[in-house]
């Protein structure tokens, strides 16, 4: 105990005994032990009292000290032994060898390690192989083969493996072995649950194949196409019965307009086995209408049996079906009807909206049915019926091209009066008062070329055959100032100086010219008339005027709508853009002018006028060429 506590104990009693100079009497002394003691016997109760009710602790403590005790003793054992080669040698450079190997013995340990994790993966992996050949049930062999791909097949390597064990590529050919079995007995397996008959135009499809190539029954066709699915083989498994189906069952529906769809349902022992029959029956009495929708009834009802008795209505399955069978479908319906449907006369086109009708609701109906995707990127159909001017032009001037060639190679020039057509070929000339005899091809040709020249009212109102002529003339421009560097040499020396393909090749643009700036005009005029509706967009807070100006205003987007849809496909892309700018220009300044002349505007009416302009840019693919009028146009 320090004095200062010693102290302590005395000042309660003696007053001199702060003072540390000052010595202890007796009978401070004899107080001070008695209070010592007093201070040793609490202490010692305290002691014993916090032993006795943390003695669980106390023995616990005890004990892992003990313990600790004893490996310290067993590591200084260890490390005596290991410093024992040292003691004998006062030379140190042994320490760096047992080092060494030390590391060595630490890697050896390491690379067993990994190859014992190597053998044990291998292991595992040629067990799950053996599982997945024993599965009875395909959905059990085909997960296995899913789970086993990631594992064995590294897509981001590319099929590298030079730098595998031998023992990987044994089993990554295994377990392609396994898939490639399992998607052929897969796929011969849905081809059984199918019997086509080519005589009868007939397809019979039963849940179950009736009998198996190996002698045992088959899977049932759901379970056939879901285990194709898990191994992303469905389309390996539908691409036999998509043909099939095409050529025993489609090409018949859609080639021959005498014919109807008849489904039956029949049932073997249970829905499980049931059997389910499709033909192609011929019909005299069924005519096919001019707006094909009977032709598309029938593809309909066939592709209804396949979603639902073949597809088994699942999503992927239909669209699998469809991504095979939907190209040959458009080409067959193209063929056989609407390229014969395109009108032969330009007073017919306004008639053939029935069949752009009935196109639009036969694509939409396969939408609805999950054959074709909703983003309508796969309407082959429509396209083409919206284009029905374009390929009108294309037919005309074909035609025409193959009845001039017929009449020039067919007519005999060596006997022309044998056919006894010479009052036929005796014709009054145009600026002279004669008559001369002329070939009867040059008579036909000429009435050719009258035809041909009734075309030009097709270029008198907006149309896309204006922009085919347009760009017919600008190609033959084009291919024209190619002539005389390809040909020039081989005409005679005296022509040579004459023949100038310049000149005909300026003709041809200028035609060109001709062409385009009258359907910019027809445009602008169009555009125009639209807009005097709005009565000078005047009072546009009251309703009436409201709505007129309106109407006006959407009259205006669906013209200019209607001139991008035929000239972004068909024109150049420099020219298109140069057109569309001065029709826009045109739009605009007018708009402009008319609401300039307004004499007094209230901020009702221009909210009004602010919501017509957007009304312009707001959701329509016009927005890109309006903006890049803006962005040409100087300030």
């Amino acid at each position: 105990m320090a004095a200062d506590d010693v102290r302590e104990l005395l000042l309660s009693t003696t007053a001199d005994a702060s003072d540390p100079s000052t010595p202890l009497s007796a009978p401070d002394l004899r107080l001070l032990i008695d209070r010592l003691r007093l201070r040793s016997d609490r202490l010692h109760a305290s002691a014993l009292s916090f032993t006795t009710s943390h003695r669980g602790a106390l023995a616990s403590s005890l004990a892992r000290a003990v313990s600790a005790a004893d490996s310290s003793a067993s590591l200084e054992s260890s490390l005596d032994s290991a410093l024992a080669p040292l003691a004998s040698s006062p030379d140190l450079s042994d320490l760096k060898a047992l080092a060494d190997r030390l590391v060595a013995a630490r890697r050896e340990l390491a690379e067993r390690q990994e190859h014992l994790a190597a053998a044990s993966t291998i292991a595992s992996l040629a067990a799950r192989l053996r599982e997945a050949r024993a599965a009875t049930n395909p959905l059990d062999t085909a997960a296995a083969a899913a789970e086993l791909k990631p594992l064995l097949i590294d897509p981001e390597r590319s099929g590298s493996v030079q730098d595998d064990p031998v023992v990987f590529g044994l089993l990554r050919s295994d377990w392609e072995q396994l898939v490639d079995e399992l998607q052929v007995g897969l796929a011969k397996n849905v081809e059984e649950c199918m019997e086509f008959v080519p005589e009868g135009r007939k397809v019979v499809v039963r849940a179950i194949p009736r009998g198996h190539s190996s002698g045992r029954h088959g899977i049932e066709l759901p379970v056939a196409l879901q285990a194709l699915e898990i191994i992303d083989a469905l389309d390996y498994g539908m691409a036999k019965i998509a043909d099939l189906m095409m050529k025993h069952i489609l090409v018949p529906a859609i080639s021959n307009i005498h014919t109807a769809v008849s489904v039956e349902l029949l049932e073997e022992g249970g829905p499980e086995h049931s059997v389910s029959v499709l033909s192609i029956v011929p019909s005299e009495e069924l005519k096919d209408n001019k707006d094909g929708s009977n032709l598309y009834s029938r593809i309909i009802d066939v592709i209804k049996f396949v979603c639902k008795f073949i597809c088994m209505e699942n999503r992927k399955w239909i669209q699998s079906f469809a991504k095979l069978t939907w190209p040959r479908i458009s080409d067959l319906v193209i063929t056989h009807f609407l390229s014969k449907a395109v009108p032969n006369e330009a007073s017919k086109l306004i008639e053939f909206q029935d069949v752009v009708r009935s196109t639009a609701e036969f694509e939409n109906k396969l939408r609805s049915m999950m054959f074709l995707l909703p983003d309508r990127k796969d309407g082959k159909l429509t396209q083409f019926v919206d284009d029905v001017e374009v390929h009108f032009a294309i037919r005309k001037r074909s035609e025409i091209l193959v009845k001039a060639r017929n009449i020039l190679v067919q007519y005999d020039y060596d006997n022309p009066l044998e056919s006894g057509d010479r009052g036929d070929s005796v014709v009054d000339l145009l600026f002279l008062p004669e008559k001369c005899f002329t070939s009867k091809s040059a008579l036909l040709l000429m009435k050719l070329v009258h035809g041909a020249l009734k075309l030009e009212k097709q270029l008198d109102r907006i149309s896309p055959v204006a922009a085919i002529v347009h760009n017919d003339f600008y190609h033959l421009s084009q291919e024209i100032l190619g002539l005389a560097f390809q040909y020039h040499a081989d005409f005679p020396i005296d022509l040579q100086k004459q023949v100038v393909f310049v000149d005909l090749a300026s003709i041809f643009s200028q035609m060109a010219d001709v062409v385009l700036r009258r359907q910019i005009q027809l445009a602008i005029d169009s555009i125009s008339e639209a807009i005097d509706g709005a009565d000078g967009f005047q009072n546009t807070h009251q309703p009436q005027h409201y709505e007129s100006a309106k109407f006006s205003i959407e009259q205006v987007v669906f013209i200019l709508e209607k001139i991008r849809i035929m000239w972004e496909s068909k024109l150049p892309k420099s020219t298109y853009r140069k057109s569309m700018c001065l029709v826009l220009g045109s739009v605009f300044s007018r708009i402009t002018r008319d609401m300039l002349l307004i004499d007094d505007m209230a901020a009702e009416e221009t909210l009004k006028v602010q919501n017509f302009i957007k009304a312009i840019f707001a959701d329509s693919p016009l927005r890109k060429e309006c903006l890049g009028w803006i962005v040409r146009t100087p300030a």
